[in-house]
């Protein structure tokens, strides 16, 4: 499976990589520090999901996640962010997003959200 990770810092891209190996061992992870490089890499190899931050330099992850819903309406596309404020949640589930959980996210929510939000 392959899974699309964005986020500005690459210390959360890792720590969010580690924890998606510990629930889906055989995934092929991509990274991208910002929706633009996002977009790119969402074209060429077709994740399967897509883990997004909303604060991003270049473009951020609610200009992210509406040109990747245009690529593809049924993208599966987790957001991930330090913004819990309920209106950015409505804003992006609105949007296409599967769902929004707070950073950061381990074993267990990430558990849940496979088996919960995502169709593998």
């Amino acid at each position: 499976m392959k899974v699309l990770v964005v986020d500005d810092s690459k210390l959360a891209r890792l720590s969010l990589i580690k924890t998606v190996r510990n629930v889906e061992p055989a995934t092929e992870f991509f990274e991208a520090e910002n929706g633009l490089i996002a977009i790119e890499v969402f074209k060429k190899e077709k994740p399967r999901v897509v883990f997004l931050d909303l604060t991003m330099p270049v473009m951020d992850g609610y200009e992210a996640l509406a040109e990747i819903i245009k690529i593809d309406s049924d993208a599966q596309v987790i957001v991930v962010s330090a913004d819990i404020q309920p209106i950015a949640r409505k804003r992006v589930l609105n949007m296409g997003a599967k769902n929004m959980c707070p950073k950061p996210i381990n074993d267990e929510k990430m558990q849940n959200i496979f088996i919960n939000d995502l169709i593998i």
